[in-house]
């Protein structure tokens, strides 16, 4: 178990840290397609992989909103790190609704553990005397290059019938195919995880409800109670947040503002006036029903409709977010376009994390 406890004000400092390392890899890691392991070492140093581990395992049990802000301000120097950011913290938060033992096992050697997850099922397990034998394959699991664990999810039988479960496995126990070549999020390193025939003790299982509904073992920490489906959209759209004041500072730069990061000065052009404003007040929205759910996960204000709500907001904020990139990437011309400029950059993440299933306004407005 980890010696050390970070605090907030450490957990900030380290947070910057990691956004500055993570803003001079950007363009590079984004060729290579991976974040490379200086960044990824910072990402676990500011306190991501821990951030919802419980206190008992050497965690910080942190929250919605604080986790909100941190990948954030990692999104506004690289995407893609952000997204790896939120990942690694929402894994690990699945972990507490494993049983005791396998809580153990999972945090045997520190609290910064690096846990990836695959939600939706891939593979099938079957039972054998005290635990399962699982097989499948996994497509699309955001920094598993470098996890020490994965949680995979897997059709198990029930009568006639199958449900879902999730199965904690350790790396050396799965293989890993280099097949994340995408549009956007490309150093995400998003690649697919294949298991053939690992036997996974029962204690590192636990049936996908638990997990959705917010049933943890050991722990009423709001972080850990929280329902999937009222917090998960935060996750998946703090990078873009973070990416679209980004893209604002960018477009200001080369549209005459006076230094990235400094006030915009568009002088007398009335229509860069109007990109800016319509822009900036699409993101500072969408910041503010992130904020709402985030701080609802917090155990704010909620109630019974909550989820469905949340998956409204963070959705209908994902779309605002696109918008706004959209507008300052039309507005910069052709300039923008170049593969080493930082905004077509921004611009791809930003549609790219927007089309996650968690915020398709489409799929959440139905709730």
């Amino acid at each position: 178990m980890s010696g050390f406890v970070l605090t907030p004000t450490d957990t900030a400092d380290r947070v910057r840290v990691a956004a500055a390392l993570a803003g001079r890899h950007a363009g590079s890691a984004d060729r290579a397609r991976r974040l490379p392991g200086e960044v990824v070492a910072a990402l676990v140093a500011a306190g991501f992989s821990r951030h919802f581990v419980p206190v008992r395992w050497g965690g910080r049990a942190g929250g919605f909103g604080e986790l909100l802000d941190a990948v954030c301000t990692v999104g506004e120097g690289c995407t893609s790190a952000a997204w790896i950011a939120a990942v690694i913290a929402g894994a690990a938060r699945m972990g507490v609704y494993l049983p005791e033992e396998g809580q153990r096992e999972l945090w045997a050697t520190g609290a910064e553990t690096v846990i990836a997850g695959a939600l939706n099922p891939g593979g099938r397990a079957t039972p054998e005397a005290g635990g399962w034998r699982l097989t499948g394959e996994w497509p699309t699991v955001s920094g598993v290059d470098f996890a020490d664990w994965t949680l995979v999810c897997a059709l198990v039988p029930r009568g006639e019938r199958t449900v879902a479960r999730f199965f904690a496995v350790p790396c050396r126990d799965y293989r890993v195919v280099d097949t994340w070549f995408n549009v956007g999020l490309r150093a995400t390193g998003s690649n697919t995880l294949i298991v053939e025939g690992a036997f996974v003790p029962g204690h590192r299982s636990v049936a996908r409800g638990a997990v959705r509904q917010g049933l943890a073992v050991g722990s009423g920490a709001p972080c850990h109670t929280a329902r999937l489906r009222t917090v998960s959209g935060t996750l998946f759209a703090a990078p873009a947040l973070g990416a679209a004041r980004a893209a604002v500072r960018a477009w200001s730069a080369r549209s005459g503002g006076r230094a990235v990061g400094g006030p915009f000065a568009p002088g007398d052009d009335p229509r860069a006036r109007s990109v800016l404003a319509r822009a900036e007040r699409e993101i500072e929205s969408a910041a503010l029903l992130l904020r709402r759910v985030a701080l609802a996960g917090d155990g704010g204000p909620g109630g019974e409709g909550e989820p469905a709500r949340a998956r409204r907001d963070c959705a209908l904020a994902a779309d605002q977010l696109v918008d706004a990139v959209e507008r300052l990437f039309r507005a910069a011309g052709c300039g923008a376009q170049a593969q080493d400029d930082p905004l077509q950059r921004i611009w791809r993440d930003v549609h790219c994390a927007a089309s996650h299933t968690a915020l398709r306004f489409d799929t959440a407005s139905g709730a």
